[in-house]
């Protein structure tokens, strides 16, 4: 029995880990030293856009190297990245900003590493939806993180269900739909629900504008956004 159990111990710490590391949304001094040691320290790093993070990696003298994960090859990628860590490779994953999985690549290698009983760990680090929710003057108590709205199919069925919730909603937009989701706010939650939009978070131009969905929308119909968008919305009261 003994023998058995120190055997399953053994194959364990063969294992590697996976890392899901937070990367900054603009400002590179919320890098954190704990991401920046894990990313030095691990065998690969799973990169959305390895451009992207070509950048960060090199303002940071990370040299570890990468391989591009993202929407469209996850899938493909999971048994062959399992595979590794069950070797023993350890692996971080990072998205281009903010924490993996959050509207990014992430839950299918997580849920297939932890079905597999490999280790995963989440480093704390920088969220958009966090400081958005926070400055917005909403309450924060209680709330709902909806990510990006459906396109097409479903976005009606979506916004008449969330009329009707009671805690606080979170959203994340592009700026060209920005106007085109306002405008559903106003016809489906009502002119008058209390909306704060948060752009370009942590970086030169960040801006927060509050007010009532209307007069929201008024603002960014005269001054078209830029940059990327957090939404919040108040609560059905």
């Amino acid at each position: 029995m003994l023998r058995g159990r120190a055997l399953r111990l053994f194959t364990l710490k063969q294992m590697g880990k996976l890392y899901l590391v937070p990367t900054p949304i603009g400002n590179l001094e919320d890098m954190t030293l704990r991401a920046i040691r894990v990313l030095k320290e691990v065998d690969l790093i799973l990169a959305e856009d390895t451009r992207t993070s070509g950048k960060l990696l090199h303002h940071f003298e990370i040299g570890t190297p990468m391989k591009s994960h993202h929407m469209h090859n996850e899938h493909k990628m999971v048994d062959f990245l399992v595979g590794k860590l069950k070797v023993g490779e350890h692996i971080a994953m990072i998205s281009d900003a903010g924490t993996p999985a959050i509207s990014d690549p992430g839950f299918l290698l997580t849920r297939a590493c932890l079905e597999a009983g490999i280790e995963v760990e989440c480093l704390p680090g920088a969220t958009a939806f966090v400081p958005a929710l926070v400055n917005s003057g909403l309450p924060n108590d209680k709330f709902v993180f909806e990510g990006f709205l459906p396109v097409k199919k479903g976005r009606q069925t979506r916004l008449k269900l969330l009329a009707e919730e009671p805690r606080t909603i979170i959203f994340y937009e592009s700026p060209h739909k920005l106007l085109k989701t306002l405008g559903n706010f106003v016809d489906y939650f009502g002119a008058e629900r209390p909306v704060s939009v948060s752009r370009e978070l942590t970086k030169l131009y960040e801006e927060t504008v509050r007010g009532t969905a209307e007069e929201v929308l008024k603002h960014f119909t005269e001054k078209p956004p830029k940059g990327e968008i957090v939404i919040i919305v108040g609560g059905n009261k």
